[in-house]
């Protein structure tokens, strides 16, 4: 049941059109919390202000301490304190900032994962059969996180970053314009060389971001099969095959981690050269000011608490534009993973219903395929030109070889999928001008891999009828014969079942699945191998009662075990997409065709 592979696969290149609309998509979260956002942005330029006026009281304490007339200590002791009291101060709002940013951020991901959770609701059964499950957890999970962790720590070293070099440059500016003169030189390298990485390094993001998906969901798929795997010893196969997507994930990892950490050391060393330069133009400007070369008033003049402040500022200057780079690299890593988590979001749903599509109301229960033909990519057709009635009320039943098409009847039935040509019918109106809640609630499922989640086998029961009543409850589970063991147990209908129900046999949950499918009062009844998970004696009691359910009901049957199905009103024989033989039991066997020999070949 494979649709498309590359239907659903991630775009592997974007233009800048894309990169620049997933970052207003990203803004447009934090919008939603603008006045929380307003009052991180109030802390950052108070924070910022008082830490940059920090160096400017420092400046001032060393001219107070080398005055030619001798120490001031009145202006070194006041402009300490004031000194001290904005670095508290920037301290105290930093950190209420940061509380605040995890906040914001926290309600952006709680947001995020709610629309991506509902999302995956609303898209079709074709996006499942070709995304692997551990690669959509990945998305809501790590790939979630990762966003969370530059929304709550990367955004306010930006924020935190422009007002410290916009500010920083206001003071140097002021102190000295020449000094100003080697960032004119070494800024623009390092905005350079930032960019050029930038491009090199954001597809290693992207690369480690899949590769990590695809690792989930290997492991997803390999813990969901551990019976199997036990029952033929390939755990070392496995183990071999995990290694090898465990490798290339940690390589591109690697590779993402390794090119983009170069980003960081190289910036630092371009700002450490540049604040190298200052301090040696410092000296000698201070040198000439000291020597009366340069006059007071000149613009090339400066004190020892210039030079000092100027350091402090070119040090604040340069410092952010080093953290920006390596901010950069941790947005490399949030931005691939926002646009695999807007991949889904933007994901096409479920065709919608037709907008004159009318209810299915006191169904009858008619099921008519008329020429169908279908496949799940257009290079391969699964059913070709099929054509069948099912009457109200009676059971139909479908045989065949795997990869016949049967499952893909089901497929149809339910409109997972819709008819490629031709048109299937349900008493006598078009399922395409059906709406698909009221189609696919007139059907009562029961599949050969039951379904059962956390919580209570009570709660279990009732999914499908969820206002049924402890009697009606119980009934159903008679019907099913898995009353007396609901009952022998310590806490009885309230026994807490674990995740899939893993703590009671695979024959019990299909019995509570059969209770379940007893208790909706579904006109048509699709089962799936529904007894093929209990033992022979427990089969003839289940088939009595699955014969009470289905009385009245229009039922399709798919059996590998015949015995299941003898009595069935029409069997239909599917090979190579195509009806090839259909009858009763006893019409099948005396044709003597592909039936008669499956027949005879699990009973002689």
């Amino acid at each position: 049941m494979n649709n498309n592979p590359n239907k659903h696969a991630d775009n592997p290149k974007l233009d800048k059109k894309t990169k620049k609309s997933i970052l207003i998509r990203l803004f447009g979260y934090i919008m939603k919390y603008w006045y929380l956002f307003l009052v991180a942005i109030a802390l950052t330029l108070l924070s910022n202000q008082l830490s940059l006026l920090g160096p400017e009281y420092s400046g001032e304490a060393i001219d107070a301490i080398a005055n030619e007339n001798g120490v001031d200590f009145a202006a070194v002791k006041e402009n300490v304190i004031k000194m001290l009291i904005c670095y508290v101060c920037s301290a105290v709002m930093s950190y209420l900032l940061a509380v605040l940013m995890i906040k914001i951020s926290q309600k952006i991901v709680r947001t995020m994962r709610k629309q991506l959770f509902e999302k995956l609701t609303t898209l079709p059964v074709s996006f499942f059969d070709t995304t692997a499950t551990g690669d959509i957890i990945s998305r809501i999970s790590y790939d979630i996180d990762t966003v969370n962790a530059s929304l709550s720590h990367d955004l306010i070293q930006v924020m935190t970053s422009i007002y410290t070099v916009v500010g920083s440059l206001v003071f140097m500016w002021k102190i000295s314009k020449p000094m100003i003169l080697v960032f004119v030189i070494t800024v623009p390298i390092s905005i350079i060389f930032t960019r050029y990485r930038s491009k090199k390094v954001r597809p290693l993001f992207k690369a480690r971001s899949k590769k990590l998906g695809e690792l989930n969901g290997y492991a997803e798929e390999m813990l969901s099969g551990c019976r199997t795997i036990k029952a033929y010893n390939r755990e070392d196969e496995i183990c071999s095959r995990f290694g090898e997507r465990n490798k290339d994930a940690m390589d591109a990892y690697y590779n993402a981690e390794f090119y983009g950490a170069t980003l960081g050391p190289s910036v630092n060393f371009i700002n450490n050269l540049s604040i190298s330069l200052v301090m040696i133009l410092g000296g000698i400007l201070y040198m000439y000011s000291q020597s009366g070369v340069v006059a007071a008033g000149s613009i090339f003049f400066i004190t020892l608490g210039g030079v000092a402040k100027f350091v402090q500022y070119s040090r604040k200057f340069a410092g952010p534009i080093s953290e920006f780079s390596n901010i950069l690299h941790e947005f490399q890593s949030a931005f691939s993973a926002a646009e695999r988590i807007f991949h889904i979001l933007d994901e096409d749903p479920e065709a919608p219903d037709k907008k004159d599509a009318a209810s299915l109301t006191e169904v009858k229960g008619e099921v008519d395929f008329k020429n169908v033909t279908f496949g799940y990519t257009p290079e391969k057709t699964i059913l070709r030109d099929v054509s069948v009635t099912a009457q109200p009320g009676k059971t139909i039943a479908i045989v065949g070889p795997t990869g016949a098409g049967k499952t893909t009847i089901i497929n149809l039935l339910m409109r997972f999928y819709d008819v490629n040509s031709g048109e299937i019918r349900v008493d006598g109106a078009e399922t395409r001008d059906i709406t698909r809640s009221s189609l696919r609630g007139a059907y009562t499922m029961v599949l050969q891999d039951t379904w059962l989640f956390h919580g209570t086998i009570f709660e279990n029961i009732v999914y499908g009828k969820e206002n049924a009543t402890m009697e009606e409850v119980k009934k159903a589970a008679k019907a099913a014969r898995i009353d007396s063991y609901i009952e022998h147990l310590p806490d009885g209908y309230d026994t807490i079942l674990s995740d899939e129900g893993v703590n009671i046999s695979k024959g019990q949950r299909q019995l509570i699945t059969i209770a379940r499918a007893m208790l909706s009062d579904s006109p048509m009844l699709i089962l799936d191998e529904a007894t093929s998970n209990v033992d022979s004696r427990t089969e003839i009691k289940i088939q009595e009662a699955m014969n009470e359910l289905m009385k009245g009901r229009t039922c399709f049957v798919i059996a590998h075990r015949l015995s299941t199905i003898q009595n069935a009103d029409l069997i239909l024989v599917i090979r190579d997409g195509k009806i090839t033989e259909q009858g009763n039991h006893e019409e099948l066997l005396r044709l003597g065709g592909f039936y008669s020999t499956l027949y005879n070949s699990q009973f002689n």
